[in-house]
């Protein structure tokens, strides 16, 4: 059986949302947890934990088979990226609804990506601000210079009608490149291209 663990600690605990979303759910101290957590069990990590960046990132290269989740009281864009990037599938608030709970839980069992459609607009628009930023090779180098347009404008946050438009191509065109770049780059989806740009500009930054 898939259990739901929330790594806790003496200042941090679930909230009773958590708890009545996941009856079954289990709060482990966050030292004990890769020695307890087993393959798909879901890991929750609050930004309530000082280290939480550290935590998750440890969680990630030591239970790769287990889905993390964040929760916040304050959910921010740039944190949802950060969030993301050390391995997350997973990013809401602290005090959601049982059932937001949950339909994260399953997003992110199944291998996808929650953040949730209002900071969806947030996260693309932090990411496209890395983007702009000045890098001697702002894009991977395997793409076609028409998909690195496309791409960009992707992070822009623009619609696939708005590249065409922007472009000169028709939108079959852009949803070809868009299928093209995803290939390339080992992403599925928009959200997934943007952190993928994101964190390949930075890294060109710091060369």
């Amino acid at each position: 059986m898939n259990r739901n663990l929330f790594a806790c600690s003496a200042a941090v605990a679930p909230s009773e949302r958590w708890l009545e979303a996941f009856p079954d759910g289990m709060c482990t101290d966050a030292g004990d947890l890769p020695s307890t957590a087993l393959p798909l069990d879901v890991i929750w990590v609050a930004t309530a934990h000082a280290d939480w960046q550290t935590l998750l990132a440890r969680f990630h290269r030591t239970l790769p088979q287990s889905p993390l989740v964040v929760v916040t009281m304050v959910p921010e864009a740039d944190e949802a990226i950060v969030a993301l990037e050390h391995g997350a599938r997973g990013y809401c608030h602290a005090l959601a609804v049982p059932g937001m709970l949950r339909e994260v839980e399953l997003v992110a069992r199944h291998g996808g990506l929650w953040v949730g459609a209002e900071l969806m607009a947030r996260v693309v628009e932090a990411a496209a601000r890395a983007l702009a930023a000045p890098a001697k090779d702002p894009l991977p180098a395997n793409l076609s210079a028409r998909e690195s347009e496309v791409a960009r404008e992707t992070a822009a946050g623009l619609s696939n009608k708005e590249i065409a438009s922007k472009l000169g191509i028709t939108e079959r065109t852009v949803k070809a490149h868009l299928g093209a770049i995803f290939d390339k780059l080992g992403v599925r989806d928009r959200l997934q291209l943007v952190l993928r740009l994101s964190t390949h500009s930075s890294a060109a930054i710091a060369d």
